[in-house]
């Protein structure tokens, strides 16, 4: 199917329902429904082989991304914090493209490639003006429906490519239709070109939830919206959250007394973050979701009773799970591999594998799943006895010391156990001797000054091994890492290079 159904159901369900609040405006899903035909118009008759979006959240994303399915072309909703290097590189490689957004940076970017531009408010009118009847793409969900290039560290961005079928599995699976309440309202907050703002979109519309669209995170800016649109769920990644949580200890208090779910991902959760997190929301859900761009989002979830019960657990293995990601979703198939492809047991390391019908593993330049429909995920993890998952970091970021392997989380977890540190990570630095080495970067809590490299060195010795014990150590203001709250450690790399 096509996921633009998505939104005609909602449209067919209750044309009046405010579907969309941005920036000051209501839109019912009668009227998205008819703008998003509009834009399929403007697509279909401009002749280019993309939709591409250059710009914050606002509507013109929902129109977009709904008109670019009913048209049958993919949509490419593009990093506005990248480079202008690594941004026009990837202009070029979706030319000629519908662009929408910064008219002006990408003339200045990559004016020759034959791109139709337009600015956020000229599409959104031009899609009102144009709407009309158009015959829906239908190509059985195997089309493109989304290109999302991945983040490149190493490497130039992947084209990772999800189709409509990839997508409709994941909604189907995991979101009831009409299931949200006239007065049920989701804060989206998440930038548009990273998967999960594109599923909270689809699985919003789907549920019927009124949408409340942040342009760009900020968090007095978030605080006042979810009161004055008493907003009932939301996602955020963990820095939002701490963001967010900041503010209100320092004594921002708005009314949020409906916000009945928070849902996180997108990077680590602190441990200490998650239980304040409880403490300040007491009677609001928690939910742990972890997944990726090549998923179609989530595949495995811990949910809020789980987070309560580990909350309040005596037991240490039963609340070292609030540090999981919970369980696969019953769709998903999940197994621990090691280096050589076998399954692990429960309790050991390796890398993360996953199969279902809304894994693309799929793209542009190539497939990545295996003969079974097996995707390696390239996140490293274990689980534990009833089938919890621990993430562990990449699968590309572990340490090869004199052919040791040695996972960054299990030092990080020792360092962050120092009750000065409120930061740490661990990386691998060049080593003469041993071809790599371990190399740390921490920041010391407020108030608090770093420990010593030598009592940082004795710490992981008594806890670890000595093969764990850094060479390069370094403190830091503050670690570096994306809006999504991702840990960027190629940075950490290069300090350690440079240094």
């Amino acid at each position: 199917m096509n996921i633009s159904l998505l939104l005609q159901m909602a449209a067919d369900a209750d044309p009046d329902r405010v579907g969309l609040v941005c920036d000051g405006r209501r839109w019912t899903y009668g009227e998205l429904l008819k703008a998003s035909k509009g834009a399929a118009v403007l697509f279909r008759d401009s002749g280019c082989s993309h939709v591409g979006l250059l710009d914050e959240s606002s509507e013109a994303a929902v129109l977009a991304l709904f008109g670019a399915a009913m048209a049958g072309i993919p949509y490419v909703p593009l990093n506005y914090r990248l480079a202008d290097p690594d941004l026009a590189a990837l202009l070029g490689r979706i030319a000629p493209a519908f662009m929408i957004g910064d008219v002006e940076r990408i003339q200045r970017l990559d004016g020759d490639s034959g791109h139709r531009l337009n600015t956020r408010a000229d599409f959104v009118a031009a899609a009102e003006a144009a709407a009309g009847d158009i015959e829906v793409a239908d190509e059985a969900g195997e089309g493109i429906a989304v290109q999302i290039f991945t983040s490149g560290t190493t490497s130039a961005p992947k084209a990772a490519l999800l189709r409509h079928a990839n997508l409709a599995s994941y909604i189907f699976g995991t979101v009831e239709f009409c299931s949200a309440s006239p007065d049920d309202a989701v804060l989206v907050s998440v930038p548009p070109y990273h998967i999960a703002g594109i599923a909270a979109l689809l699985s919003s519309v789907y549920a019927m939830r009124r949408i409340a669209l942040l342009p760009a995170f900020e968090p007095d800016a978030w605080l006042s919206l979810a009161a004055s649109e008493g907003v009932t769920n939301t996602f955020v990644v963990p820095t939002m959250l701490a963001r967010i949580i900041a503010r209100m200890d320092e004594g921002l208090k708005p009314d949020l007394s409906g916000l009945r779910a928070i849902a996180y991902g997108g990077g680590k959760m602190p441990l200490e973050l998650i239980e304040r997190a409880l403490q300040l929301f007491p009677d609001t859900d928690f939910t742990n979701a972890y997944g990726l761009t090549e998923t179609s989002s989530t595949i495995a979830l811990l949910g809020p009773q789980e987070h309560r019960a580990a909350f309040e657990s005596d037991d240490p293995d039963a609340r070292a799970r609030l540090a999981s990601v919970g369980r696969p979703l019953p769709t998903i198939e999940l197994e621990i591999r090691d280096e050589e492809g076998r399954p692990l047991p429960a309790g050991e390391r390796g890398e993360i594998y996953v199969r279902g019908e809304q894994v693309s593993g799929e793209y542009r330049e190539r497939k990545a799943l295996d003969a079974d429909g097996w995707f390696p995920t390239r996140d490293a993890g274990w689980l534990d006895g009833e089938g919890y998952l621990f993430l562990a970091g990449r699968a590309d970021d572990v340490i090869v010391r004199g052919g040791e392997n040695i996972s960054p989380s299990e030092i990080e977890e020792v360092l962050l156990g120092h009750p000065a540190i409120a930061d740490a990570a661990a990386v691998a630095v060049p080593s003469a001797e041993w071809g790599e080495a371990v190399g740390i970067a921490v920041v010391a809590r407020p108030e608090q000054v770093a420990p010593a490299e030598d009592e940082l060195r004795e710490l992981i010795r008594a806890r670890l091994r000595s093969s764990r014990v850094p060479e390069r150590v370094a403190v830091l203001d503050v670690l570096p890492y994306n809006e999504m709250g991702k840990l960027l450690r190629r940075e950490i790399r290069a300090l350690f290079a440079n240094g």
